[in-house]
C-alpha cells in the first residue's frame, strides 16, 4: 500500500520490485545501497524520500479509522481478491475497496463478502452523452441482468455508467463502481447521492490511493480493471475513439467476451457499438442473449425484455406456481390456442419449461 504512494509505480513496475527484493516488506527495508544496486535512478531517490515521510503501519490505521465505511486495501495475495481481477496480468498491486461489505471483511465477517461474489459481473459501459434509445435500452438490460443475478459492474460516469447502477440497485441488484480516483472522491459530484447508495448495497474499487483526484490519465488504466472484474463487457452506445471501445478492447485482450447494442447506423453515438458487432462482438438485443453468451439460466421470477404484454402476463403467472394450459386460460383471459403459441414462444426463448403431465413453469 504504502508504494502505492509513488507516482510512477504501476502494475508492472511494483512486479519488478518484487522480483528483486522477494517481497514488498523486503523492498521496504532494504538499504539504500540496495536500491542505488538496481540502477533505478530517479525511482530509487524517490522511494527513499516517501520511506522518510510514511509509516505504512501507520497508513493503515488511518485508513479504517478515519473513514465510515472504512477503506479496506486488497492485495494480490489475499485469499479474497477478486478472482476475476486476478486472472489478469496487469491485475493492481492493492485494490482500495468501501462499501458496507467490505466493512464485514475488515471485521472477519469473510462470508458476507463471499455472499457478494457468489454472482458473476458483467461490466456495462457507454457513453456520457446517451440517447434516449441508449437510456431505455441501459435501464431495461441492467434491471434484468441484475434481476438475474448478475452483479452490473461500471465507472460511475455521467450517462450510461450511471443509469446501469442505478438500474441494478432500483431492482435490488449489485453493482460495482471502478473509479479514476480515489476511493473517497466522488466524481462527477453530481453522483454523490449514487455513490453512497452504491456503499449501502454495492462496492466502490479504485488502485489509486486514497485522496487521489480524477485526472485525465487515471480512466483508460482504470477501464482494465472494469473488464477485468467482469465475465465481460457490454457496450451500449459510444463512438468509435469512446472510452467505451477502450474497455471492449482491453476486454478482448484479457480473454474476456465483448458484446454490443446495435443502434442507428446513423448517429455517431452508435458507431461504436456496430463497428464491434461487424468485428465479430456478441450483438445483444435482449438478455436472453448475455445469459445464453455465458450459459446462465433465467432466474425465475425475471423477465426477458421483448415480451409482448401477453407473453409477460403468461410469464407473471408461472412465476407464482406451475401451472396447466386450462389453468393459464381460467387466470389470463386467453384462448387456448393462443396460450400454446405463447408458452412455445416463452419456451424458445428459454423462459417457460414443459414440466410433463400438462404442467408448465418457469426454467
Amino acid at each position: 500500500m504504502a508504494f502505492g504512494y509513488l507516482d510512477n509505480i504501476g502494475p508492472i513496475r511494483f512486479n519488478r520490485i518484487i522480483s528483486c527484493f522477494g517481497s514488498a516488506q523486503k523492498a521496504w527495508k532494504a538499504s539504500d545501497q540496495d536500491w542505488r544496486r538496481l540502477g533505478w535512478g530517479k525511482i530509487a531517490e524517490d522511494f527513499f524520500s516517501l520511506k522518510r515521510k510514511i509509516d505504512p503501519d501507520r497508513c493503515l490505521k488511518k485508513l479504517v479509522a478515519s473513514y465510515c465505511p472504512p477503506i479496506w486495501p486488497i492485495i494480490k495475495l489475499d485469499s479474497y481478491y477478486p478472482k476475476n481481477l486476478l486472472a489478469i496480468d496487469d491485475a493492481p498491486a492493492v485494490l482500495y475497496s468501501r462499501g458496507n461489505s467490505v466493512t464485514d471483511l475488515v471485521n472477519r465477517r469473510l462470508e458476507s463478502w463471499q455472499s457478494f461474489w457468489s454472482s458473476e459481473a458483467l461490466a456495462v459501459v457507454g457513453t456520457r452523452r446517451a440517447t434516449a434509445y441508449g437510456r431505455q435500452i441501459t435501464v431495461r438490460l441492467s434491471e434484468n441482468l441484475a434481476q438475474n443475478g448478475l452483479i452490473i459492474v461500471s465507472g460511475l460516469a455521467r450517462g450510461i455508467d450511471t443509469l446501469a447502477h442505478q438500474s441494478a440497485l432500483s431492482v435490488g441488484g449489485k453493482t460495482v463502481a471502478v473509479l479514476g480516483s480515489g476511493v473517497d472522491v466522488v466524481y462527477p459530484a453530481q453522483n454523490r447521492q449514487l455513490y453512497q447508495k452504491i456503499l449501502s448495497r454495492g462496492i466502490i474499487f479504485s488502485e489509486l490511493v486514497p485522496g487521489t483526484k480524477p485526472l485525465p490519465g487515471h480512466f483508460p488504466a482504470r477501464n482494465r480493471i472494469i473488464s477485468g472484474l467482469s465475465l465481460g463487457v457490454l457496450v451500449v452506445e459510444g463512438g468509435i475513439k469512446s472510452g467505451s471501445l477502450i474497455t471492449a478492447s482491453l476486454a478482448a485482450n484479457q480473454g474476456r467476451e465483448v458484446l454490443a447494442i446495435p443502434g442507428n447506423i446513423t448517429s455517431q453515438l452508435s458507431s461504436g457499438a456496430n463497428y464491434l458487432i461487424k468485428n465479430g462482438a456478441k450483438m445483444v438485443t435482449e438478455v436472453a442473449d448475455v445469459l445464453e453468451e455465458f450459459n446462465l439460466a433465467p432466474r425465475k421470477g425475471s423477465y426477458i425484455i421483448g415480451l409482448d404484454d401477453e407473453e409477460k402476463s403468461v410469464a407473471d403467472l408461472l412465476a407464482v406456481q406451475n401451472m396447466t394450459i386450462d389453468e393459464i386460460v381460467c387466470q389470463s383471459g386467453l384462448e387456448t390456442n393462443r396460450i400454446s403459441i405463447i408458452l412455445t414462444k416463452l419456451e424458445i426463448k428459454g423462459i417457460a419449461v414443459n414440466l410433463g403431465l400438462g404442467q408448465w413453469g418457469m426454467k
